[in-house]
């Protein structure tokens, strides 16, 4: 059966729970609530699934968090990358999965006692195996790095996959859901019960369950139940560097902790990117454009730790690099926004992500387990609800990694 489709329209339309937004987190959500056993209708406003921010992403995932719930959901959703075509029932479906590894790293003195400290902290998590290497035993393994280089963070069951392959695998799973594309969400209804419809520019869907996953839209979705989500969207790039003989293929993502920038092999090239501090806060975007000069800032950064980059860079042609673009949502902790809104019954949040792509498939089911009752609002660290009760952490904890 089809499903992935696009009505002409929507005639009497009802669903146990409708999700809006089609990206890594929306179908994975989908998934889940189809596993439960609801009805699930997905709708997307583009022409495909992971089409905005999900593509746009370096489509990595790690372990090292040092806030609990954060490190929970990492976990949760390696294990769930690393036995894919189980967890889904897709025998022999690939991800393309790559354990390279997670290492973070400094030039600076001062920083090298942060860097054990952030270690120390992994590992209280339950991150137990993010190990703290001095400069010397990182040079050791991978010659190739600066020898300024004074201590890192690794972990070698980091590493990444394909966005795509993880989406479409969760849509065909989901064998209670139907997924809408090329179908704008224009509204929300609700009565005295609470949430009763998902209005779209094709017609109404009935539902008392909507789950809230439009990425950088959440917060004008939001608004249709009258609510303001403390959430802001930032644009972020990514540069592909087309296979150069001198990049390092076994290399793991390399972190920057000093100025942000990070790299990864990608199909004999790598994929690049960088934190910029200057980018300002952005209204949603349905079409984020990179820069022109973004490759270069990228390479001069990320070759401050990887010199072989400088090489690299002499034998580029324009036609050897492609920038795209996407917007991370932040919520004011950078931890995303899961689970029930108290005062609107049936509208649930799973938004507010800077990395949605290696969380996805925990924030998932952490949704459906609250809209099935399986988890109840209270056991769940990441509700709406924990900055009015003071549960929040602060923001910009030492060697975040916003990637």
């Amino acid at each position: 059966m089809r499903k992935i489709l696009t009505p002409e329209r929507f005639n009497q339309e009802t669903a146990d729970a409708v999700v809006i937004g089609g990206g890594i987190i929306g179908v994975a959500t989908a998934f889940w609530l189809s596993r439960a056993g609801m009805s699930t209708t997905l709708v997307e406003m583009r022409d495909g699934l992971s089409t905005l921010t999900t593509t746009a992403s370096i489509e990595s995932f790690r372990a090292q968090f040092t806030e609990p719930a954060m490190a929970a959901l990492a976990k949760e959703s390696i294990d769930v990358w690393e036995n894919f075509a189980q967890v889904t029932g897709l025998a022999g479906y690939a991800i393309d999965l790559h354990h390279g590894g997670y290492l973070f790293l400094t030039t600076a003195e001062e920083k090298v006692a942060d860097v054990a400290a952030t270690v120390k902290a992994y590992h209280q998590v339950g991150v137990a195996d993010s190990e703290y290497l001095g400069g010397d035993e990182i040079l050791k393994r991978w010659p190739w790095l600066s020898p300024e280089i004074k201590a890192g963070a690794f972990r070698a069951k980091d590493g990444w996959f394909s966005a795509h392959e993880v989406t479409q695998g969760f849509a065909r799973a989901a064998d209670h859901a139907r997924f809408y594309v090329r179908t704008r969400a224009v509204g929300i209804e609700t009565d005295k019960q609470g949430v009763c419809a998902v209005l779209t520019d094709r017609g109404r869907i009935n539902t008392r369950v909507v789950v809230n996953a439009a990425g950088p839209f959440a917060i004008t979705v939001g608004r249709w139940v009258g609510l303001d989500l403390p959430i802001y969207q930032m644009r972020r790039q990514r540069v592909f560097v087309a296979p150069h003989p001198k990049i390092p293929h076994h290399s793991p993502l390399i972190m920057d902790v000093d100025n942000e920038s990070y790299w990864r092999p990608e199909t004999g090239g790598a994929l690049l990117g960088w934190h910029d501090p200057d980018e300002q806060k952005s209204e949603p975007m349905e079409d984020p454009q990179g820069d022109w000069d973004f490759p270069a800032f990228t390479l001069e950064m990320c070759s401050r730790l990887s010199p072989f980059w400088t090489e690299v860079v002499d034998d580029l042609k324009q036609e050897d690099l492609s920038v795209y673009a996407g917007q991370y949502v932040h919520a004011p902790d950078d931890q995303p926004l899961i689970g029930p809104v108290t005062g609107i019954p049936g509208f649930y949040l799973n938004c507010a992500y800077w990395p949605g792509v290696m969380l996805s498939a925990a924030a998932g089911r952490w949704t459906c387990d609250l809209v099935t009752g399986r988890m109840k609002p209270a056991d769940n660290p990441l509700r709406l609800s924990r900055f009015e009760e003071g549960l929040a952490t602060p923001p910009g904890a030492f060697m975040r990694g916003r990637h």
